[in-house]
């Protein structure tokens, strides 16, 4: 072999080395690449998962607006259907995984509107749910103050009412024969006296005044000569016996009332019952024994 071919066949293996050394070079570093966009598609895939949990975040607020609910409803759908191109696309595929990366930055962008609207409401629901809970609360104390005053008035008006409510005093019953003379015979009896006294009371209202008297008999049965005879009680009409008009001017009066027997008088238990002004002046109980 001469020395021409020694060279060349030198400088032949020089080259391979070269090129070989090239090649492990190349693909070493298309590696390296590999392995880095592998890396950014992986955060990128994490960064778009972390939108995701936000907004799982966002839909489990009690939000009080349905369009900026809608907004996020439809703005979560398509951050996952990003989320799932991304990790289908290869990673080789650096344009659009470039593309994506822009789409999650103008995400991002969505997100700080939403959520200062977001801030906004819950500032605004804040302070409505401070002014009604306020509200609610003077509201409450008004009515409290209310039922107070309705309370006073009506133990006050109570009051002016037991100390206006005259009384009956020396209530007597008596049996009359037909010359009108007390009897204690029944088979004798024509008429039933009731004498009392209507006590003095400043406070009550003077003027003409009506005395209504039931009288009950042992059985239960109202004594009454016309069933048109009612008065007012209660909110209802009620029957009664006997009537009587009376000027009443603060001071004792004397009253005697009559009940005519329309038939011989039963033994037993009989009540008599004195109204006026709509109120019951007193239930007085006797007894009739031949």
């Amino acid at each position: 072999m001469n020395k021409r071919t020694k060279i060349l066949i030198i400088a032949l293996a020089a080259g391979v080395a070269i090129l070989l050394g090239g090649l492990l070079y190349q693909h070493w570093a298309m590696k390296e690449i590999v392995e880095q966009m592998e890396f950014e598609k992986s955060e990128l895939e994490e960064e778009y998962e972390d939108i995701v949990i936000q907004f799982d975040g966002y839909q489990n607020l009690d939000i009080k607006n349905d369009s900026l609910q809608d907004l996020l409803t439809k703005e979560q759908l398509r951050v996952q259907d990003l989320l799932e191109e991304l990790r289908i696309t290869k990673v080789t595929n650096a344009r659009r995984i470039a593309e994506l990366k822009k789409e999650l930055a103008t995400v991002r962008q969505v997100m700080v509107g939403y959520v200062q609207q977001i801030d906004s409401l819950n500032a605004t629901n804040t302070r409505l749910t401070a002014e009604n809970r306020e509200m609610r609360r003077q509201t409450q104390q008004m009515q409290q103050q209310n039922t107070e005053l309705v309370e006073a008035n009506t133990r006050l008006t109570e009051t002016v009412t037991l100390a206006s409510r005259l009384e009956i005093e020396d209530f007597e019953v008596s049996m009359l024969n037909r010359h009108d003379r007390k009897t204690r015979i029944t088979a004798q009896a024509r008429k039933i006296e009731f004498d009392f006294a209507l006590s003095k009371n400043i406070t009550t209202e003077t003027g003409l005044k009506n005395i209504y008297l039931r009288l009950i008999t042992p059985e239960g049965e109202l004594l009454q000569t016309d069933t048109a005879h009612v008065f007012a009680f209660e909110n209802s009409r009620i029957g009664y016996s006997v009537v009587q008009e009376i000027e009443y001017a603060g001071e004792r009066v004397p009253v005697a009332m009559y009940w005519s027997l329309q038939q011989e008088l039963m033994n037993g238990y009989y009540n008599a019952d004195f109204f006026i002004d709509g109120q019951l002046l007193g239930s007085f109980p006797f007894e009739f024994k031949k």
